[in-house]
């Protein structure tokens, strides 16, 4: 009969290595396409809303999250991490999104706006959480992912200040893009 072992620090150090590597390459995988989509949401709006009063606003939250794509680029190649089958998909997928909210009016456009953003600031308070657990191993990612979130949330609070609960169905409407997004993160992490 085998008798039980404990494993033996050597061991258990490297198996919490790996697996702290394999978290920090899903983060960076999954916020890589978060913000490849949400570069492309806003794209599909300033197509349709560039010239009208709405496109400063737009323009403003869309050079912030081309900014977020780029740290997270950097970081897929010096992690070494590979990203997200989905990409092709989630460019044309959010662009549809940003366009085809943005064709149902301004405030649709807003309302697309809180609700992905809503999803996202809760997806990177749970990251935070989890990266807390090192926060000196994970320094790098605890900055940019505050910074991010906290500039989500800005974006959150510009489509509500610029009439996003006044867009028709706004509940279902949020609903639904919500859905999609979490859809979306969970398909990411693994794929």
């Amino acid at each position: 009969m085998l008798a039980f072992r404990p494993q033996s620090a050597p061991l258990r150090l490297l198996t919490r290595s790996v697996s702290s590597k394999c978290k920090i390459e899903e983060i960076i995988r999954v916020d890589h396409a978060g913000e490849l989509g949400a570069d492309v949401i806003y794209a599909g709006q300033m197509a349709v809303l560039g010239s009208t009063s709405k496109g400063p606003i737009i323009k403003h939250m869309w050079d912030q999250e081309k900014g977020h794509r780029a740290k997270f680029e950097e970081l897929i190649r010096k992690h070494r991490v590979r990203p997200t089958v989905m990409t092709p998909i989630w460019k044309v997928a959010g662009f549809a999104l940003g366009a085809g909210t943005a064709l149902l009016g301004d405030k649709a456009a807003m309302a697309c706006t809180v609700a992905v953003e809503t999803v996202i600031v809760d997806h990177y308070n749970d990251q935070l959480r989890e990266l807390m657990e090192d926060p000196e191993a994970n320094k790098e990612l605890l900055e940019t992912i505050t910074r991010f979130r906290d500039e989500e949330q800005e974006h959150h609070d510009c489509g509500i200040d610029h009439g996003a609960e006044q867009a028709p169905f706004y509940k279902a409407l949020t609903e639904a893009i919500k859905l999609g997004c979490k859809g979306a993160i969970a398909i990411s992490k693994v794929i």
